[in-house]
């Protein structure tokens, strides 16, 4: 008789939180009272994607927690437990921590979270007549001082990463030998702020970003062409366009991935497949940073928003994960 109390009383709260789950799922869930750590980190398009596949799991009766994690130290927590799942791993920008950790098994990869990524070197079109030649990375080597400020004149600036996501921009610098000096952004904030500054005074701007990203649909950007990136780059000369130097390919592009601690699918098996089933993209993701970011609003209201209007879309991957 408790036990059915016990599973009449799950089913309702979860029902009452809004999802479509009948009582004998609801009965199921959740496998454990331990909270599903979900890594947060802190660059708008991987919170919409914490948020999203968090919203779900609390809709089907899990708790959830939201835990801060850099890029790279998020690593050696997933492997301890100490964070249970990232629902957007960028796999370029990790040196050889994250492979290690697959390797080991101490690290799941659980599939493709279904974004497109580009990642690259950026600038508004009007620097194009500054520096003719553009898109064409070459270029670069005569009009650094376009892109220059008074703190790194004659050489060009360009906005890298923030330290804690691992640079990017500096190690192409240093491949290339381009005349330019590689300063992190403060944040993705920081970063935004600055290209629309500078975009609104036309004022010369180069910048390490990446896409899905809002801005695309309000700033008038290409993207520098370097030379493709082929593995091993970063060590072999014979690599790349240089044959005397090693690094010089242009940035590698990101696998965009879902990675969970190894015990997660044996302590919550259904979020696991929930995980499992879970999809994002480009279009979705770029409407949803666009309300956050350009509009100003908050990032749990607007994914909590998408989720109550997209029953349609997500209650697959619930039952996909009941199954």
């Amino acid at each position: 008789m408790l036990r059915k109390f016990t599973a009449a009383l799950v089913a309702g709260m979860i029902l009452a939180a809004g999802t479509a789950l009948s009582p004998a799922q609801a009965a199921s869930v959740p496998e454990s009272k331990k909270p599903i750590k979900i890594a947060l980190n802190e660059w708008t398009g991987q919170l919409i994607s914490a948020y999203v596949y968090g919203d779900i799991l609390a809709r089907m009766g899990y708790t959830v927690e939201y835990v801060t994690a850099g890029a790279v130290p998020q690593y050696s927590a997933l492997a301890d437990g100490n964070l249970t799942v990232n629902p957007e791993n960028w796999d370029n920008n990790t040196g050889d921590v994250y492979p290690k950790a697959i390797a080991s098994g101490d690290l799941l990869l659980v599939g493709p979270l279904g974004l497109k990524a580009t990642e690259s070197w950026m600038y508004p079109v009007y620097m194009e007549e500054k520096c003719p030649g553009l898109p064409d990375w070459k270029a670069l080597y005569k009009c650094a001082e376009a892109f220059a400020t008074p703190e790194t004149f004659p050489k060009g600036r360009v906005i890298d990463y923030p330290a804690d996501w691992a640079a990017r921009a500096a190690p192409l610098i240093e491949g290339t030998g381009l005349p330019f000096v590689a300063v992190p952004g403060g944040s993705e904030g920081a970063m935004v702020a600055e290209l629309k500054s500078a975009v609104a005074n036309k004022d010369p701007v180069l910048i390490m970003f990446w896409a899905p990203h809002w801005v695309f649909s309000e700033i008038d950007v290409h993207w520098v062409q370097f030379s493709p990136w082929q593995d091993g780059c970063d060590t072999d000369p014979a690599l790349g366009p240089d044959p005397k130097k090693a690094g010089d390919c242009g940035p590698m592009q990101a696998n965009v991935s879902k990675v969970a601690w190894k015990g997660m699918k044996t302590e919550w098996p259904a979020a696991f497949k929930l995980l499992q089933a879970y999809t994002i993209d480009n279009a979705l993701q770029g409407k949803l940073m666009n309300e956050v970011d350009n509009k100003g609003r908050d990032v749990k209201e607007v994914v909590k928003e998408w989720v109550d209007a997209n029953k349609a879309v997500w209650q697959p991957w619930v039952d996909a994960a009941m199954k």
